[in-house]
């Protein structure tokens, strides 16, 4: 990762966020708005919620809005009449948001939908905040590629990953023994298998600790977003996958940690607030201020670590196969589980399905070797489709 400070002393920052209307969006849009003199909105990117895109746009004033639903156009253009705020829609408008001149750019597009405005942005050589894991997920090694050719540097969002990167020693690398990625163990960390085979969409979305998307949400839930970051911080840190562990840690008080040669084991920690691995990449190389409740550890009192349960939540193991079968297989796996979360959530299939059916996705399709970002995205379009037949023989079950 370069080192580059893109931001000159007493100068805003221009920034663009990429997926303002989702969870993570909002966070960055709070914390722009708390903070007016220091930064400059250059663009803002959303998928289909025009009113709130149009409410955040008229508080933020930036130069570009753009909207990736195309029917959007009429009510975009009606909420934006009079402010002079230039605007597109459709897929490509996207992109052009990532291209336009900012020099920090929020990657917080849900899914592979990501990845294009992603690359775009990193093919600029600016600081990009990467919290879109499954563009390293389905693109690692294309991502890191570009990130290297294109001298931009990339800060994690993810809480996990930033607190990886904020303990990490990048000068003596040959002191890092593992990294440990925290989990809460989602709201199922203690039932049962025939418990969770009827859990409803509304019981897997009631995440204990965190506030988030239903995607993100749902795969807290199965811990496939753990199994997600671990691929993600495979690709981050450069660290192989039998030097990754995942340690369920019910408080989300403790992000993650590194362990060093010399017994040494480095830990971040905070209240669970995105806005404070928001903050310390909309700010970095310095810290900025951020609302977070501050972290009382002698009201906490006790802190709690336990081995994730491999029977119950299989999605660890399949995410750590996809990493060692590398190739188009990390790919796969989340186009898959793209698929199985979004039936699941429209009741479809059951919960447990939903690790099947990416199981079975992987083990029917052949990724291969892929180096191109039309051969990922035609891998993983043959996945959805291949994981759609599946969600089909399951609902006529």
């Amino acid at each position: 990762m370069a080192m580059n400070d893109m931001l000159k002393p007493g100068e805003p920052r221009r920034v663009t966020v990429l997926g303002s209307t989702g969870s993570v969006g909002c966070n960055t849009v709070d914390l722009l708005l708390r903070d007016r003199e220091a930064f400059t909105v250059e663009a803002l990117a959303a998928g289909s919620n025009v009113a709130l895109l149009v409410e955040q746009a008229l508080a933020l004033r930036p130069a570009f809005v753009a909207m990736a639903d195309p029917s959007a156009r009429d009510a975009l253009e009606a909420g934006l009449a009079g402010t002079g705020i230039a605007f597109a829609v459709g897929p490509e408008a996207v992109i052009e948001a990532a291209e336009r001149p900012s020099d920090w750019v929020m990657a917080a597009i849900v899914g592979a939908a990501g990845l294009s405005s992603t690359l775009a942005a990193i093919r600029r050589g600016v600081i990009v905040a990467v919290a879109n894991k499954e563009c390293l997920v389905c693109a690692g090694d294309l991502v890191m590629a570009e990130t290297k050719r294109s001298g931009a540097t990339l800060l994690p969002v993810d809480s996990e990953h930033s607190a990886i990167y904020q303990v990490f020693d990048f000068a003596q690398r040959d002191g890092i023994e593992r990294i440990i990625l925290t989990a809460s163990g989602g709201p199922f960390r203690e039932a049962d298998l025939a418990h969770m085979r009827k859990v409803t969409p509304a019981e897997a979305l009631a995440h204990p600790n965190w506030d988030m998307g239903s995607k993100i949400s749902i795969d807290s839930a199965t811990m496939m977003n753990k199994g997600l970051e671990l691929i993600e911080a495979h690709y981050l840190f450069d660290m192989p996958e039998s030097r990754i562990d995942v340690l369920v840690h019910p408080q989300s008080v403790i992000h993650s940690m590194v362990s060093y040669i010399d017994g040494s084991v480095l830990a971040q920690l905070g209240s669970p607030d995105m806005r404070t691995p928001i903050a310390y990449a909309l700010g970095w190389p310095r810290r900025i201020a951020a609302p977070a409740a501050r972290l009382d550890l002698a009201a906490l009192s006790r802190l709690t670590f336990e081995q994730p349960d491999p029977k119950r939540f299989p999605a660890l193991r399949l995410a750590r196969t996809a990493l060692q079968s590398g190739g188009g297989a990390p790919t796969i796996l989340n186009a898959a589980n793209e698929v199985a979360v979004r039936h699941f959530l429209e009741r479809n299939i059951g919960f447990l399905d939903i690790a099947d059916i990416v199981e079975e996705t992987l083990s029917v399709i052949d990724g291969g070797r892929v180096t191109s970002l039309a051969e990922i995205l035609e891998l993983d379009r043959q996945s959805r489709d291949r994981a759609g037949r599946l969600v089909e023989r399951c609902v006529a079950r």
